[in-house]
């Protein structure tokens, strides 16, 4: 049976009237490489400060690495890689000094471990820049080696690639990958529906509930009624209107220049080019794709 590291169970957190996280639960098992997502405010952040032991549950219960999250905080923090949505970097420190701090604080001293993560991450070069001075995605990897240079076996990034440029974001989980076939778990949270796709699972989260949690091509079998297709019709705000007064058309929507449309199984694009004539859109442009995790996102949360 593989090896549980994450488990939570009902975590519960109220801020007044306001429920942040509603009775959540899920298990992470070794090897993962687990998506968390969801909008800004859906709650992950107050997920992984629970089970970090920074928060205590209004209700429910988590362990990290066999530890429980409330009595066995200082064991769990010592054993995890932490990144936070803003990396905790002195930026008048260099990248070599900034990884010496951290190696202090988690009791490295063997001064090879950090020429060893500064190599694995490509920082080599500019360990003796000021941190305050590398571009942000440079940050971001700096931040990463402050986060492994401990050799954690649980790898907790929470939101690491927000305002970061679109190539640095898939730079970064190329790194992840890396740390993933060492051994390491991971445990991220996005609210990037394009880098859910690289998760070998993916839990999506919304106003506090974990609506599903499964291997993306799961998710889109399990959460879409039927098939997606791209639309190109003209004018487009009239032609959306039409789409969804069809009968058939689970979902439909702005995508673009085009217009995107979930629809029953036994809908076909035959079918889909007709019922757009019949209301007066004729040579509309119908075709089938694959669906994505934003089509399975927006499925869970009109639900």
């Amino acid at each position: 049976m593989d090896e549980l590291i994450v488990e939570a169970r009902d975590l519960t957190k109220r801020f007044g009237d306001f429920t942040a996280v509603d009775h959540v639960t899920f298990q992470v098992h070794r090897g993962d490489v687990l998506g968390y997502l969801g909008p800004n405010g859906s709650g992950k952040t107050t997920t992984i400060r629970m089970l970090l032991g920074l928060l205590l549950p209004d209700e429910g219960s988590g362990t990290v690495l066999g530890y429980d999250s409330v009595q066995d905080t200082e064991a769990i923090r010592s054993r995890v890689g932490y990144m936070s949505q803003k990396f905790a970097l002195y930026d008048e420190l260099t990248a070599l000094e900034n990884l010496s701090f951290y190696a202090g604080v988690y009791g490295v001293r063997d001064d090879d471990r950090l020429f060893q993560v500064l190599e694995l991450l490509n920082l080599t070069a500019l360990e003796g820049i000021r941190a305050g001075e590398l571009p942000i995605g440079w940050r971001q990897r700096l931040a990463l080696a402050t986060a492994i240079v401990h050799e954690p076996p649980l790898l907790i990034l929470d939101e690491p690639t927000s305002g970061v440029d679109p190539i640095a974001r898939r730079a970064f989980w190329d790194l992840i990958y890396v740390l993933a076939d060492q051994g390491v778990t991971a445990f991220v949270t996005t609210h990037y529906m394009d880098e859910a796709e690289y998760c070998s699972r993916v839990g999506v989260m919304r106003r506090g509930r974990l609506l599903a949690m499964d291997t993306p091509s799961a998710l889109k079998q399990s959460a879409l009624s039927g098939m997606v297709w791209d639309v190109h019709a003209e004018p487009m705000l009239e032609a959306l209107e039409m789409l969804e007064s069809l009968p058939g058309i689970a979902r439909a929507g702005l995508a673009g220049d085009h217009l995107r449309a979930i629809t029953d199984r036994t809908v076909s694009a035959r079918d889909l080019q007709a019922r757009l004539a019949g209301c007066g859109l004729q040579g509309a442009s119908v075709v089938q794709i694959e669906p994505t995790l934003e089509d399975v996102f927006l499925a869970l949360a009109g639900e």
